[in-house]
């Protein structure tokens, strides 16, 4: 028993020695609007600490496969940034890395123009690796799972392509590939975002779905993009490439199991969306998440910032700094304030009797007296003045905010005209631009007394509870 046990580990460990990960980073992910202006998707902050780019990359490390490619188009600096600071531990010396491979027209005269254009215009650095298998992945999705146990299929059935798939409600699947499948799992039809999605033939309330997880035969691969490359198409896997192949091509697909075995449906979160992101991060507050971040044996990396330990300050009646039901990081402050079912990233700093209920909070944010938060997401780097109200009256809040269609509140520094992207001081122009054409005009006379005032607000400061606060 044993000795299969250990040739099982070595057939894995060798599949992925060979095995070449390439994860697609470059989106803007639209649909979360304001949030991603300034920010791909996968460099999107979740869970308090991590990014999400995080989940692909530590899915890799614990599958053994430590050679990747991140491929990165749509403001990536953040995402760069975070990948070489946190991401740069593994050994040139045994072959491990994790390469960036930002948008360059190495093969042609243009940016990437779908996901399959975005691997062919890398063919040259994927040759150079010489990989059997190239693992391709979204950078966009919450889930943990060991991508070697999948190889391992793939190689078993000798397939030339294999598509990590899981049910979805069947109202859900207009938003994702939708496959049909024979009894060995071999895929018949494949439809790319369908109006009328086919029902799973045992469950007629799901469909089975595409992850965004393809696993290929690297030869075959590149004839499929040199293919494509030729073609008139959106050059997309999911669109062009999957649904040509499939007739013609052992073409199988492979179900999703969730590593962390809790007997449930295994965790998978698509944070697309802004509720689907404040609902994904609320989970984690629960008394049992369903994703388990406590983890030991499947650990989420990440780059890990020097900070102190969270600070509750003031025990007096109605100034009192506590948390209940809330997770809070590293270099907090909640200073005479309520924290209730909140998920607070790093450097937020709450001060005296402010309430704060249902709200995700991004990274340095700072909430001055008297506020009142309620299921709002309150991006990185924003101010929230003294006795600001938000969440309670959704008419007003729509006038400066971005409300989504369940109700969650989502505030960016631009939305409070704090322009930290463009200038500490100045505002970028004589409009300040909301959302949507909603929009406030500013004169020139009222842009320089503003800029005036906060140049003394920049000097002036006051010590409290062990901080500055401007």
């Amino acid at each position: 028993m044993r000795n299969k046990m250990n040739e099982s580990a070595l057939f894995l460990n060798k599949l992925t020695q060979k095995t070449l990960a390439l994860i697609l980073a470059g989106g803007r992910g639209s649909r979360l609007h304001e949030l991603t202006d300034w920010r791909a998707k996968p460099a999107v902050p979740f869970g308090g600490k991590f990014r999400i780019i995080d989940f692909p990359l530590s899915n890799c490390m614990n599958s053994k496969i430590r050679r990747i490619g991140v491929i990165t188009q749509y403001k990536s600096h953040s995402l760069i940034r975070h990948i070489q600071k946190g991401w740069g531990f593994l050994r040139g010396e045994f072959g491990e890395f994790v390469e960036l491979l930002p948008a360059q027209q190495r093969l042609q005269e243009s940016w990437y123009s779908g996901t399959a254009n975005a691997v062919y215009q890398n063919l040259d650095i994927i040759r150079n690796h010489k990989p059997d298998y190239v693992l391709i992945l979204a950078g966009d999705h919450i889930y943990k799972m060991d991508y070697s146990y999948m190889l391992a299929e793939h190689v078993k059935r000798k397939a030339d392509l294999t598509v990590a798939c899981l049910d979805v409600p069947l109202e859900s699947a207009r938003s994702f590939g939708v496959m049909q499948v024979d009894k060995r799992w071999r895929i018949k039809t494949f439809a790319e975002k369908p109006e009328n999605p086919l029902p799973s033939p045992n469950n007629p309330n799901y469909a089975l779905a595409s992850m965004g997880i393809y696993i290929f035969n690297t030869d075959f691969l590149y004839d499929q993009l040199v293919y494509d490359a030729k073609e008139t198409s959106d050059h997309d896997f999911g669109k062009d490439i999957i649904p040509r192949v499939i007739k013609e091509n052992k073409v199988f697909a492979y179900p999703f199991r969730d590593i962390q075995q809790t007997g449930q449906v295994g965790y998978w979160r698509d944070v697309g969306t802004i509720d689907a992101y404040w609902e994904a991060n609320m989970e984690l507050i629960a008394v049992t998440p369903p994703l388990n971040l406590y983890d030991h044996e499947w650990s989420i990396w990440t780059y890990q910032e020097q900070l102190p330990p969270a600070k509750f300050v003031f025990n007096d009646e109605g100034r009192r700094g506590y948390a209940v039901d809330s997770t809070v990081s590293g270099g907090c402050i909640i200073s005479g304030a309520l924290i209730d079912h909140s998920l607070l990233f790093s450097n937020v700093i709450v001060d005296d009797y402010s309430v704060l209920k249902d709200c995700v909070i991004l990274p340095d944010v700072r909430i001055a007296q008297n506020c009142r938060l309620t299921k709002a997401i309150i991006d990185k780097g924003c101010y929230i003045k003294a006795g600001t109200v938000i969440g309670e009256n959704h008419e007003e809040d729509k006038k400066r905010f971005r409300i989504s269609e369940k109700g969650v509140v989502l505030v960016t520094p631009e939305m409070l005209e704090q322009y930290i992207h463009e200038s500490p001081i100045y505002p970028r122009s004589h409009t300040a631009i909301l959302h949507g054409s909603q929009e406030s005009t500013l004169s020139t006379t009222a842009i320089q007394k503003k800029a005036k005032k906060t140049k003394k607000n920049h000097k002036k400061t006051r010590i409290h509870s062990g901080y500055l606060v401007k």
